[in-house]
């Protein structure tokens, strides 16, 4: 005897107790509460043989690799071996496809959790891994793509489909289709009040068209929902930060900086990334970081750094260079170096190495090197592992490289492509002045 989810799929356990409380965790999955893994795993204590909750567990371990777990995320697909044909065929595919993570295989584990849907488009925690796998390998297309085949076979009657409608928004925005980005959030927030993903999409897209005091207003009106998610708590932190920023701001960014963002020693890796980001974008704007970047970079040195995610590396590598911490940049470059021998190597690795090496020479004040680097890189940039909004910050420092290497004029060339993808930024008003007043200077 089976049970079946929530949306209809069929379980291999007959415990309706294992089937409720897979939805409770998965619950906490989708509204990025860190709880999800502890309850997946309470659940599991009781139900060993369940099958769909050793995939969640291994799904939460794929998505959660900031800080790799391989051994635990062995475990949870051993568990589903161990079943045979005591598990479903798609629960047995889940542990395929983390297996094929697990081995490093990650465009084959995103391929392989995509598959599911297509033989399954009701699977969501297979539509959320696959989505977020695409995310981060830049593959933007993709993560349109693979919402899209899924989406004819969800309405409102569907458990779950108001956080299809927020993947769908999402994948929009980091396509440019901001207008319909925006209202598909919306709607996300009709059938799933209090979806942090789909608040977090339209802060995208405010962030895109340069809405910094709508941005601020969203934030500030749904923060009793984003605050408690603690997946999403810090990161929207950090677009509040950046809209304070992008209004002139910066005693405030600052703020929410030490409020909310680089707060505590045991901080988890995304929220170092972040503050990474903010920290170089005050860097940027000549705003002195008053020992932060220090105490950073020691946050970042207790870090755990082999297997992590390019991007998250380049993030250490920005504080490492920005607090001089030589030994820990020696760690970045070996933990890249290693990473890049793999013949599965992705993009977001291929250019991590050359990121952090322009970085490296624009905090030594070697402009000139940072600005021919950079300049290589500035078309694939999209490609860094993160969002669009995440990956401007390499545009910046082009822009920043050029001028303070004295070339005005291709400072302001750069600056005229930023201000095309992203006119309604008020930054580029701020650029335009700068390098107004070094070509009157020149």
């Amino acid at each position: 005897m089976t049970t079946r989810d929530a949306r209809g799929l069929p379980l291999s356990t007959a415990s309706e107790d294992a089937a409720e409380s897979y939805e409770r965790a998965f619950a906490l999955l989708l509204g990025s509460r860190h709880e999800a893994l502890d309850a997946v795993e309470r659940t599991l204590a009781r139900h060993g043989d369940f099958a769909m909750g050793h995939a969640l567990r291994s799904a939460i371990l794929v998505l959660g690799w900031d800080e790799p777990r391989e051994r635990e995320l062995a475990a949870a697909i051993a568990a589903i071996d161990a079943l045979g044909a005591g598990a479903t065929a798609r629960e047995r595919r889940h542990a395929d496809a983390a297996r094929a993570w697990l081995a490093g295989e990650h465009r084959r584990a995103a391929a392989a959790y995509g598959a599911i849907v297509a033989d399954h488009p009701r699977d969501l925690l297979a539509l959320a891994v696959a989505h977020s796998l695409d995310f981060r390998a830049g593959r933007r297309a993709a993560m349109i793509d693979g919402v899209a085949r899924a989406l004819p076979h969800w309405d409102e009657r569907v458990p779950g489909y108001g956080h299809v409608l927020a993947l769908h928004a999402f994948a929009l925005e980091e396509n440019g289709d901001f207008v319909r980005a925006e209202a598909q959030a919306r709607r996300s927030l009709v059938h799933a009040p209090g979806n942090p993903s789909a608040i977090h999409a339209v802060a995208h897209v405010m962030e895109m068209q340069g809405r910094p005091q709508e941005g601020v207003a969203w934030l500030g009106s749904t923060g009793p929902s984003w605050a408690i998610a603690n997946g999403y708590a810090v990161h929207l932190a950090w677009h509040l930060a950046l809209f304070h920023l992008d209004l002139d701001d910066a005693a405030q960014a600052r703020s929410i900086l030490d409020r909310r963002i680089d707060v505590g020693s045991d901080r988890p890796m995304s929220a170092l990334v972040d503050a990474s980001a903010l920290l170089w974008r005050l860097r940027l704007r000549g705003f002195d970081d008053g020992g932060r970047s220090l105490r950073l970079a020691d946050r970042w040195e207790r870090k755990p750094l082999e297997g992590a995610r390019a991007f998250n590396l380049v993030h250490a590598m920005i504080a490492f260079v920005a607090a001089g911490h030589r030994a820990g940049v020696r760690r970045v470059i070996a933990a890249l170096g290693r990473q890049a021998q793999d013949p599965e190597t992705r993009d977001d690795v291929r250019l991590a190495l050359p990121i952090c090496t322009s970085f490296e020479q624009f905090a030594a004040g070697d402009y000139a090197s940072a600005l021919r680097g950079l300049t290589q890189l500035r078309h694939l940039a999209s490609r860094c592992g993160g969002s669009v909004a995440q990956c401007d910050l390499i545009h910046l420092t082009l822009i920043e490289s050029a001028l303070r290497s004295q070339h005005a004029k291709l400072a302001g060339a750069l600056a005229e492509e930023r201000a095309a993808r992203r006119p309604g930024s008020r930054l580029n008003r701020w650029l335009a002045a700068r390098i107004g007043l070094a070509l009157r200077a020149a």
